[in-house]
Formats: structure tokens, C-alpha cells, sequence
């Protein structure tokens, strides 16, 4: 059997599985190739790159915590941090009881990426700011938890890269097929 991976561009409100029984949209509506799994879960309400494979050795060095791949993000939040601010997260922040790996973060221009639908809500009076965020954990809604916890909630989230993999122009519900 050939190995395969496949490079997806998961849109806004869809899940990172193939079934669901309340009837959302699913990786199903995107993604026709059988016997491929995800390798790692991007949030039902989070866009961008994910990685599904039909090879077990493949989906664990991406997946596994501690193989420390490092995942990018671009995060659009309410209102402008400080670099003090972002010291918090560069140090490595504490979410409830657990404390974040060091990650690096910076302000960037606001990226030019495809309009989501919905659009995020817009407050007159509050600015948004974009950051390029680069863990290498992957706890259940790590970045949102991470900027909230530096007081500034996440509007939205888009995975740009996961290790060497990008998504390079990829419209939202593309995939491409690489044979490994």
C-alpha cells in the first residue's frame, strides 16, 4: 500500500473527524480518499492546516506531545498587547493547573487569508491585532486558553504550519496528496 499524506485546508466550522452524529460538517464533506486518519485535531471553530495519513509511524511523530513538532498560528484577538504581554506566553504561560511550554509569538501585519463565513464579530470601539503563535504542545484549545489567559480573547484561528508542512495557497476545503 502506497503511504500517503495529505496536506488539508480544514474550514471554519467543520470537525477534524469523518462521522458525527449531530449532523456537522465533517472531514466526509472534503475529503473522498478512504483509510486515511487524522494526525492531530484542529477545533471545530478554528481554520487551517491539518495532516491526515494513512501511515500509524507517520501520525504519531506528528501527533505525539512528545516528539515536540512545532505547530504556527495565526491569531486574531481583541485589542493590541504589550511585549510585556507577550513575555507572558513567551515564558511560558499557566492555564489552570497546567503551565505552557515556552512558545514564540509576535505581532504581524494582518495576513492576507481568504474571508470566513461567518465573519468574526467586530466591536467599533476595540481593536484587533494578529499575532503569529508557534507551540509545541497541543492541549485541547491551547492558543485560545493561551491569549485569554494574557487577557485578550481569540476572534480567530488559523494553523499555517505544522512542522515542515504548510498550507501554500490552499483555499479552505483543498487538500493535496503527497506519497511518502
Amino acid at each position: 500500500m502506497l503511504k500517503k499524506l495529505i496536506v488539508f485546508n480544514k474550514p471554519f466550522q467543520v470537525l477534524s473527524q469523518f462521522e458525527d452524529t449531530e449532523e456537522r460538517n465533517t472531514l466526509k464533506q472534503y475529503i473522498p480518499i478512504k483509510e486515511v486518519y487524522p494526525a492531530g485535531r484542529l477545533d471545530y471553530d478554528s481554520e487551517g492546516l491539518m495532516i491526515l495519513t494513512n501511515c500509524g509511524k507517520t501520525q504519531n511523530i506528528i501527533s505525539n506531545p512528545q516528539n515536540k513538532m512545532s505547530k504556527t498560528y495565526w491569531v486574531q484577538i481583541e485589542n493590541i498587547p504589550t511585549e510585556k504581554d507577550l513575555n507572558k506566553i513567551r515564558q511560558g504561560i499557566k492555564i489552570k493547573d497546567h503551565h505552557c511550554r515556552p512558545a514564540r509569538v509576535n505581532i504581524i501585519h494582518e495576513p492576507s487569508v481568504w474571508q470566513r463565513i461567518p465573519p468574526i464579530r467586530e466591536r467599533k470601539n476595540i481593536p484587533t491585532c494578529w499575532l503569529e503563535l508557534s507551540i509545541q504542545e497541543g492541549k485541547n484549545r491551547q492558543v485560545r486558553k493561551m491569549t485569554a489567559a494574557m487577557g485578550f480573547p481569540t476572534l480567530r484561528l488559523i494553523r499555517v504550519k505544522i512542522g515542515a508542512w504548510q498550507l501554500n495557497g490552499l483555499k479552505p476545503g483543498q487538500y493535496r496528496v503527497l506519497i511518502i
